[in-house]
């Protein structure tokens, strides 16, 4: 839906065109090939002449058929809220890879840059977001063994130091308060949390904030949900994480040590692009918990 990030391009077969067929109920007279996201699933935008056009998902390996299974689970349950874009239509059966079919977004507004306006809109509609309870499965239940980044450093100190961004001797003398914050930081709730705001996730249609890959969504906190956007916000020109979530030193350090713990592993080969990503929000994580614990910067 985004041209943000280049993945593998996948000629749609027959199979495809007559499944995506069967779910719009219309048969499409154009396939383009799309870039986005991090993952190499298959994406395109389908069109009959100019009245009807739709955006098509398909798994093309056991990961993304994973992600993709959730990400459908998620439709099916928040179809028609504000913040979901339109669902018209799924079909996850074994015996094919899933697809997802949702409403075409091309045309529009997919920040950066952001101005005051749309930071806004999204903030309105991550509200509206965290106001709505799920039956989805909790932060915790999908990802049993992400939920400490810095006592991942505290095992394997490397890949945090190689990204430059600190010392050993900063991290030796900084552990004892980040393990202590990011320790307090609750990740439970009753919200409605997408856990994967980014820019390339968020546009602005009609005048309000539409939010897209809803692989990694769930129950949580809130507070971390917003937390964990706004380093890439940031990052791309907005303000500062503490001037929009101030006093989260607990939120600061479960965030900064998610990124801490990641940005220096090697490359992912079906995801290139995650660690190059995951630095940039960690040269703005890091700061913002140096300010919130009081810490020494470099």
């Amino acid at each position: 839906m985004t041209a943000a990030h280049a993945n593998t391009m996948f000629e749609p077969t027959v199979a495809l065109r007559e499944r995506v067929h069967t779910q719009l109920g219309w048969e499409p007279t154009s396939w383009r090939a799309v870039r986005g996201g991090y993952t190499p699933a298959a994406r395109y935008v389908v069109t009959h002449g100019s009245q009807r056009s739709a955006f098509v998902k398909v798994a093309t390996t056991p990961l993304t058929a994973k992600m993709l299974k959730r990400e459908i689970a998620a439709y099916r349950e928040l179809s028609g809220r504000p913040f979901v874009p339109e669902l018209l239509g799924y079909d996850e059966l074994e015996e094919n890879e899933p697809l997802l079919i949702v409403e075409d977004l091309s045309t529009a507004t997919w920040p950066p840059p952001w101005n005051e306006q749309a930071i806004e809109l999204v903030l309105e509609q991550i509200a509206a977001m965290h106001r709505t309870t799920t039956q989805l499965p909790s932060y915790i239940a999908l990802r049993p063994a992400q939920q400490l980044g810095w006592r991942q450093v505290v095992d394997d100190p490397a890949p945090f130091l190689s990204t430059g961004f600190a010392s050993a001797a900063w991290l030796q003398r900084c552990l004892p308060a980040l393990l202590e914050a990011e320790a307090a930081c609750e990740l439970e709730g009753d919200a409605l949390t997408h856990f994967d705001l980014r820019s390339d996730n968020i546009c602005i249609v009609a005048g309000a904030a539409k939010f897209i890959d809803w692989a990694e969504a769930g129950s949580g906190s809130p507070r971390v949900d917003l937390g964990f956007w706004l380093p890439s916000l940031c990052f791309e020109g907005g303000p500062r994480p503490d001037d929009v979530l101030p006093a989260a030193p607990e939120v600061a350090a479960w965030v900064s040590g998610y990124f801490a713990a990641r940005a220096g592993r090697p490359e992912i080969p079906d995801s290139p692009a995650v660690r190059r990503v995951q630095r940039e929000q960690l040269s703005v994580a890091l700061p913002w918990v140096q300010r919130a614990l009081r810490l020494a910067s470099e």
